[in-house]
C-alpha cells in the first residue's frame, strides 16, 4: 500500500505519542477530572500535544480537533481529527483497552485514518481508496452471511438502555452465535480483519471512531450510525459491520434503509 505524506505523518505522530504512553502506563499517573465528568491524565495531554507538534509542523495551515489540547480552524478544507488516548478509564486502571486514534477530514470527508494501541503493540491505518492494513497486513471483513452464525460486539450502551430501541437489541442478541463487548477500539480491529462479523455502540463521539469508521470501508464493511447516516462530526452512534450482517441487524434495530 503507497503512503501519502498525509499518513505518513499520522504514523510518525502515533508512533511518537506511544512512546510517551508507554512512560506512564501503569505507572500511577495523576488524574484529573474534566468539567465533563470524564478522566485526563498528563499522558494524553502530552501525547496530544506531540501528535499536534508533528501535524503542525508538516501541514501549518490545516485545522486540527483535539480531544484535550483544544481546536483551531474548524472550517479549514483539511481538518486533522485527534483522542490520544481513546479509553482513558482503561488507561487508569493498567487495563490494555485503550488507543490512539488520528484522522484527516478533507471537506468533510475521512480521508486518513490511524488507530494505535500501544499496550497491544498494534496498529491499523487507511487511506481512502488504498484498503486497510492491520499490523503490516492487509486486512478485510468476514464472508459471514447468516445472523445466526455471527459474532457481534457492542460498547457504550447506555443512551439505547434507557431508550425504546433497547428491546430491538434483544431480539439481536437472541439471534446471534456469539455476543461479546470488546469495547473501544478493540472491536473494530477484529470486524476489519474478519474475525467479528458486527459492532453496535451508542454512546460515542467522533473523536473516538473517525480513524475507525474509515478502516472498516477500507477493509469492504458498512459503518453508519444508528439512523442509518453516515460518520460527521455530530455522529454519536455506530452500526458498523460486514455488508450482509450489517443489514440483519439494521433491519432488528430499525436502522432506516
Amino acid at each position: 500500500m503507497e503512503r501519502s505524506r498525509y499518513l505518513q505523518v499520522a504514523l510518525e505522530a502515533a508512533h511518537a505519542a506511544a512512546e510517551v504512553i508507554r512512560h506512564y502506563y501503569r505507572d500511577g499517573v495523576e488524574v484529573s477530572i474534566k468539567a465533563d465528568a470524564t478522566p485526563v491524565t498528563r499522558a494524553d495531554v502530552e501525547s496530544e500535544e506531540v501528535i499536534r507538534r508533528a501535524i503542525s509542523t508538516a501541514f501549518p495551515d490545516h485545522g486540527f480537533y483535539g480531544e484535550e489540547t483544544g481546536s483551531h480552524a474548524l472550517d479549514a478544507e483539511y481538518l486533522w481529527l485527534v483522542d490520544p488516548i481513546d479509553g482513558t478509564r482503561s488507561f487508569v486502571r493498567g487495563y490494555p483497552f485503550f488507543s490512539t486514534q488520528i484522522a484527516l477530514m478533507h471537506r468533510g470527508e475521512i480521508v486518513v485514518g490511524v488507530s494505535s494501541a500501544p499496550a497491544f503493540e498494534q496498529i491499523a491505518w487507511a487511506e481512502r481508496g488504498q484498503g486497510a492494513v492491520l499490523d503490516g497486513h492487509a486486512c478485510r471483513i468476514s464472508q459471514v452471511h447468516a445472523l445466526e452464525d455471527a459474532a457481534v460486539s457492542s460498547g457504550n450502551l447506555r443512551t439505547l438502555a434507557g431508550g425504546p430501541r433497547w428491546a430491538d437489541w434483544a431480539q439481536v442478541v437472541q439471534r446471534v452465535a456469539r455476543i461479546r463487548g470488546y469495547g473501544d477500539f478493540y472491536h473494530y480491529h477484529l470486524l476489519a480483519a474478519g474475525r467479528i462479523d458486527a459492532v453496535l455502540e451508542s454512546d460515542v463521539n467522533i473523536l473516538d471512531i473517525a480513524a475507525l469508521s474509515l478502516i472498516v470501508t477500507e477493509a469492504g464493511g458498512v459503518f453508519t450510525d444508528l439512523d442509518g447516516g453516515p460518520v460527521t462530526l455530530e455522529t454519536t452512534s455506530v452500526l458498523a459491520g460486514n455488508p450482509r450482517i450489517y443489514a440483519a441487524v439494521a433491519e432488528l434495530m430499525r436502522v432506516p434503509g
